[in-house]
């Protein structure tokens, strides 16, 4: 599966994809906002990631930005048996944008995939994730959790949102 955005084109990882993905990865600053990224983060762990085998129900893909080529990633998983969206931007490319893009781009997936509702959560000390999720629709349910970050090697508190999907996309909130 492909999708087109804006300014943004959202693939599947192929292997030899690994080089760009460690390279906006290898960032403590990334890693640590991301609860399955370890830290460091190293060439077997991109390797991984790029050969990750895709659930067609819970897709996951590269963000590229043409003329640069990967910044990113967002997809589809699953957390306590709901799907789940999750992102991550490499620090060159944070402050533009492209998390939100990103993320509408994956929400406009899940609903063509039949999902009914999403949901999403931000370590408390990341709350630049929580704009980008308010931005594509996400609600806050008033309810922090701890939840294991690989790259911080224990809990961390994280806010948790959700998205019913039975919206419109005309309800949901336009860029900012």
């Amino acid at each position: 599966m492909f999708h087109r955005s804006e300014r943004l084109f959202l693939r599947p990882p192929f292997p030899e994809d690994w080089q760009a993905i460690l390279l906006r990865l290898n960032d403590e600053g990334v890693a640590r906002n991301l609860g399955r990224a370890p830290w460091p983060y190293g060439e077997a762990d991109a390797r991984s990631f790029a050969s990750m085998k895709q659930d067609p129900r819970l897709p996951h893909f590269l963000v590229t930005l043409p003329g640069v080529g990967v910044i990113g990633s967002a997809g589809l998983g699953e957390h306590d048996g709901q799907p789940e969206i999750g992102y991550w931007i490499g620090r060159d490319y944070w402050g533009r944008g492209f998390a939100t893009e990103a993320g509408r781009a994956i929400v406009e997936i899940a609903r063509s995939l039949g999902h009914r509702r999403l949901t999403a959560g931000h370590f408390v000390d990341n709350p630049a994730s929580g704009k980008v999720l308010r931005k594509i629709g996400f609600r806050p349910t008033g309810q922090t959790r701890q939840r294991h970050s690989l790259a911080r090697g224990g809990e961390v508190a994280s806010v948790e949102f959700e998205l019913d999907l039975g919206e419109t996309a005309m309800e949901l909130p336009q860029a900012a």
